[in-house]
């Protein structure tokens, strides 16, 4: 590239004679001078390391098996590669470790000095794995995935070799990326300010008026969701059950008893979901993006999916609505095919993400509305 642009300023101003053996002297010179200094600094790096303890990564790996083993050697024993184990942690008895995986939770809370936690996906749990994301997210610790097999590649992760070791970690996408979050952040902004303004204003005093007349209660209803990086937050709906208490394995159901009159027209048309753009403007949610589970939910389907591809899904804030909707894999999950082709789409929309697909999603959505989808109730 610095050849190139060379002969370019050279071309762009042929008031300058220069001959080309000239301009290919100087190339060489200034790419042996380059390449003198990058390899001194790789040796004068690795002697930091290794005998000053200078630019050293604080490190943790949580887990066991052979993989653990062989990155564990590596850390102890190729001091000059610059990382410092702080410690281990495992839940199998008989293996050496500082404690045990709960444990590591707790090291974690009084500890800020630690850059990269390694995990072993093999024997953790999936709520272990959400904890750890959440961990890494509020503390800004880099979280690395091992595995014992290589059943868990995926094209979701980016994968670095230590050695021969295949080493995992939540790559970027571009719905992450600065410029677009600016993009989908301003106009989650603007569209929800509209519709709070000239929609919620005036219906939501109809409804209080029509939902009390029906039943005792609030207007909104409350529940914890999980949002991004598996965040705990309170999302906002109209009230349509007689009840304001959420259970677990409480789906609402076709033909639900607990559904007021009210209610029933409310989830028809989704109308009910409308609050929900309170939380956009609260940053929480996002008008568009993979729909939040509720906190015990998230537990139960996460055992059904490939763990990456779960975690893969709540790496983006969650949406009002979303492609997984707009297909037709909304509300109840009747079976685990359901829950798969929810996270299949989700996970396709959070790869392919643009500011038309949002448009075009929005558009499906209030066409389905209008027209009414048979899994809205």
């Amino acid at each position: 590239m610095y050849t190139i642009i060379v002969f370019a300023f050279i071309g762009v101003f042929r008031s300058i004679n220069i001959e080309v053996f000239q301009v290919l002297n100087y190339l060489i010179y200034i790419f042996t001078a380059i390449g003198f200094v990058k390899i001194l600094s790789y040796f004068l790096l690795k002697k930091v390391r290794y005998y000053l303890k200078g630019n050293l990564r604080n490190v943790i790996i949580v887990g066991n098996g052979a993989s653990v083993d062989e990155l564990k050697n590596m850390f102890i024993n190729q001091k000059e590669l610059g990382y410092n184990l702080k410690a281990t942690f495992s839940d199998v008895k008989g293996v050496q470790a500082t404690g045990t995986i709960r444990d590591g939770f707790n090291f974690l809370k009084g500890e800020d000095s630690i850059d990269e936690i390694y995990c072993s996906i093999d024997e953790l749990s999936e709520k272990q794995v959400n904890e750890f994301v959440k961990y890494s997210s509020i503390k800004h610790y880099n979280l690395k995935f091992i595995s014992n097999s290589t059943k868990f590649l995926t094209k979701r992760l980016h994968t670095d070799y230590y050695n021969y070791l295949p080493v995992m970690s939540i790559q970027e996408v571009a719905l992450n990326t600065d410029i677009n979050r600016i993009v989908k952040r301003s106009f989650d902004i603007v569209f929800s300010l509209f519709v709070i303004v000239f929609v919620l204003s005036w219906l939501s005093i109809i409804l209080f008026i029509l939902i009390k007349i029906e039943s005792k209660g609030p207007l909104f209803y409350r529940h914890k969701r999980n949002g991004i990086n598996y965040k705990e937050f309170y999302c906002f709906k109209y009230r349509s059950l007689r009840t304001t208490e959420e259970v677990k394995g409480s789906y609402v159901k076709e033909n639900d008893d607990r559904t007021t009159r009210v209610g029933r027209f409310l989830r028809r048309t989704s109308l009910d979901e409308l609050p929900q753009f309170i939380n956009v403007l609260m940053g929480d949610m996002s008008v568009v993006g993979p729909r939040p589970h509720m906190l015990s939910y998230t537990d139960d389907y996460s055992k059904k999916i490939d763990k990456y591809n779960f975690i893969f899904r709540h790496h983006v804030k969650p949406g009002i609505t979303g492609l997984a909707q707009i297909k037709g894999y909304r509300g109840e999950v009747e079976n685990d095919t359901d829950i798969i082709n929810r996270v299949k789409y989700d996970n396709f929309y959070i790869e392919n993400w643009s500011l038309l697909l949002d448009l075009k999603i929005i558009i499906q959505t209030v066409i389905n509305a209008l027209k009414g989808d048979e899994k809205a109730y």
